[in-house]
């Protein structure tokens, strides 16, 4: 049975042109710092992927820094501890929306007692004001406030005004850091335009490999102090021999993604096309965030009185990979963070489809089909425990 891959926030698969890159680079004997000709080929690779991530985020190839993962890079960017040139200079609070991914709701290397939670609406947004009022509060005597805001959220695929909350961080004197992994080869980045200090990427959500990401930085005036130390490599702000054919595929990942960018058309049909077929098997579903402007490849639903697990459990046993909302600890369903910060109290989750460049319509019919046949099954099993209710009567 040909399966059906509909889970592509979570990971993404290797674009052929990706594969040979890596493949190719595994041959490459050099260390990028040697200055030998072996060492100039691997930098060359090195260069090249920087530039290729530099053209698609508009951003100059000299302001990116390559590290293990997303998670590493706002590791290294969520700490207290910054320079700006040479002088120290220090944030004193942390502020990050009610809706991040775990990397940044984790707090990095702030300590407890040195971070507020910026609340959303209904529909998972930042609003301007709230945010505003939250800094008007800052106390800039203790030190600058940092703030971190996604530009997309990895579950509903919302995105936040971020030219809007831009400006509000850089009146209260702050450094703002954007969440781009979700964004990345979906909407159309400009780093040097988007009111914010820094920008963190993962490679395996837009067809790279696992193991790579990065941060952009707008102003290299201004940087963190390094979470690895030890060398020298990637300007001091990362120490440790780079991952050379990882990053290699990064770079390949990043050209075969101004190509993806041209597809937004078809992904935004393809969802509309999920969503007004889910609707029309179950008025009742809720899409979560639907009101809000969102990535066109992202539907994060739920159904009324069906836990999202037994959902994507018969999904997979038909072929179809998508993902649940709700995560299951010991044996205990457990509403889904971003679910709760948008005021969602049912803890049975919901599920995210999430499609992508190689997604066709005829996966979303399937979809629906199985769709309706799970459906049908709920239908069946609430009859017959109708039907036994009122026979015990």
């Amino acid at each position: 049975m040909k399966r059906i891959y509909l889970d592509y926030n979570s990971t993404t698969p290797l674009s052929v042109r990706v594969y040979n890159s890596l493949f190719e680079t595994f041959n490459t004997l050099g260390n990028p710092s040697s200055i030998h000709n072996e060492g100039r080929i691997a930098k060359s690779i090195l260069e090249k992927a920087r530039c290729a991530l530099a053209r698609l985020i508009h951003s100059d190839s000299g302001r990116i820094v390559f590290t293990s993962g997303a998670t590493e890079a706002a590791m290294t960017l969520l700490t207290p501890y910054y320079f700006i040139e040479r002088s120290p200079l220090f944030m004193s609070h942390l502020y990050f929306s009610a809706t991040e991914h775990p990397c940044i709701a984790s707090k990095g290397r702030f300590s407890e007692g040195m971070s507020t939670v910026i609340p959303v609406d209904n529909d998972g947004i930042v609003q301007p004001d709230v945010l505003r009022s939250l800094l008007a509060k800052h106390n800039k005597r203790k030190g600058l406030p940092l703030v971190a805001i996604q530009y997309a959220n990895h579950e509903t695929g919302v995105v936040q005004p971020i030219e809007i909350l831009g400006p509000i961080v850089k009146e209260a004197g702050g450094f703002f850091i954007i969440d781009a992994v979700q964004a990345l080869a979906k909407e159309k980045l400009n780093v040097t335009h988007t009111c914010g200090d820094f920008f963190i990427f993962s490679a395996h959500k837009i067809g790279g490999p696992k193991g790579i990401g990065a941060f952009a930085f707008s102003n290299d005036l201004i940087m963190p102090q390094p979470l690895i130390t030890g060398g020298g490599q990637e300007r001091g702000f990362r120490a440790g021999t780079e991952s050379l054919p990882l990053i290699a595929g990064f770079g390949a990942a990043a050209i075969d993604a101004k190509e993806y960018l041209q597809k937004q058309n078809h992904l935004a049909e393809l969802q509309k096309k999920l969503e007004d077929g889910i609707k029309k098997i179950r008025d009742s579903i809720i899409i979560y965030g639907s009101k809000s402007r969102r990535l066109v490849n992202t539907t994060f639903f739920s159904v009324p009185g069906f836990k999202a697990e037994t959902m994507q459990i018969a999904f997979d046993l038909e072929g179809i990979a998508v993902s649940a909302g709700a995560a299951c600890s010991s044996g205990k369903t457990e509403i889904s963070p971003v679910l709760q910060a948008m005021g969602v109290s049912d803890s049975n989750g919901a599920i995210r489809v999430s499609v992508g460049w190689e997604t066709h319509g005829h996966d979303i019919e399937y979809f629906l089909t199985v769709f309706q046949k799970i459906m049908s099954r709920k239908n069946n099993q609430l009859k017959f425990r109708s039907s036994k209710h009122t026979h015990n009567t």
